[in-house]
């Protein structure tokens, strides 16, 4: 038995840099997949690959999500050819404008609020309705990072997004705890991708020199973390993640392959949660003002 046989995942941004690591990984998991994307020729051709090196059910379902009508029928799409849908990825994102928040276009603006926070909302409220409540869990998987743990200038849409998706987590979450559905956030890590060539494509000047020069080193670099993130988002998905729920975990920095040696104390802290900072935790003392 591979780990995810018999589960049917639903996966937006399917044929981007993380999207298609995660495709790759839940294939050979043994998992039946849609995967999901704007353009219809990308997800064909990833479906082929996949379908012809795993041997799994893997079919395509192009949708745009910023289009509300679109989005209603992805988990329609799961349900008509799998019967049952078992895991939610929303992997799909926009960088947004680049720039100070008054110099930005503010269609491009809310645009970017929409597909990185109300879409993926949108899919949780759908999908939730129809995951399994007595055979196994429903797994949720939103991917957060850059600009979700702290500020990120410059690049406001994506990052107020970012941080507004894992709060949104955090909730949903505890909405869900009596649907035996578990909710969580990734943060991939820096990852050689196409938003990394938009910041470098902005330039020093729109996008600073500190995130100009950082996606410089990256697209120079051989190396990056999608595979580390896809093998958490397979774990996630798995039977050996059942029960944690709520967190925000970094598929490079945190030890989340012995998080079922933890669940105890996952379940009963607020580690790996966002959370607001207070002067004793930083051992400052504002007693009396």
């Amino acid at each position: 038995m591979k780990p995810l046989d018999g589960r049917t995942v639903l996966l937006t941004g399917a044929t981007g840099t993380l999207g298609r690591s995660i495709a790759d990984a839940y294939a050979r998991a043994g998992a039946r997949l849609l995967l999901s994307a704007r353009h219809d020729a990308p997800l064909q051709g990833l479906a082929g690959e996949l379908s012809a090196r795993y041997s799994t059910e893997v079919a395509v379902h192009p949708c745009d999500l910023s289009d509300a009508a679109d989005i209603r029928r992805l988990p329609d799409e799961a349900r008509r050819l799998f019967d049952r849908l078992d895991v939610l990825v929303n992997a799909a994102a926009v960088l947004g404008p680049v720039g100070p928040l008054w110099e930005v276009d503010w269609a491009e603006w809310t645009r970017a609020i929409d597909i990185n926070l109300c879409a993926p909302a949108r899919l949780c409220q759908l999908c939730v309705r129809s995951m399994p409540r007595s055979a196994g869990r429903g797994k949720i998987i939103n991917v957060a990072g850059g600009g979700a743990t702290s500020p990120r200038p410059r690049f406001s849409a994506y990052a107020a997004a970012k941080a507004a998706l894992v709060r949104f987590s955090e909730t949903l979450a505890h909405e869900v705890a009596d649907r035996s559905v578990d909710v969580n956030c990734i943060a991939p890590g820096v990852l050689r991708s196409r938003m990394s060539q938009a910041v470098l494509d902005a330039g020093p000047e729109r996008a600073g020199p500190e995130e100009h020069g950082k996606a410089e080193r990256v697209l120079k670099e051989a190396a990056d973390g999608r595979l580390r993130a896809a093998e958490l988002c397979a774990f996630l998905a798995s039977d050996a993640s059942d029960g944690i729920t709520g967190k925000l975990i970094s598929a490079i920095w945190d030890p989340w392959e012995s998080f079922g040696e933890h669940r105890a104390d996952l379940g009963a802290t607020d580690v790996y949660t966002i959370r607001r900072i207070l002067p004793e935790d930083r051992a400052l003392s504002w007693r009396g003002l």
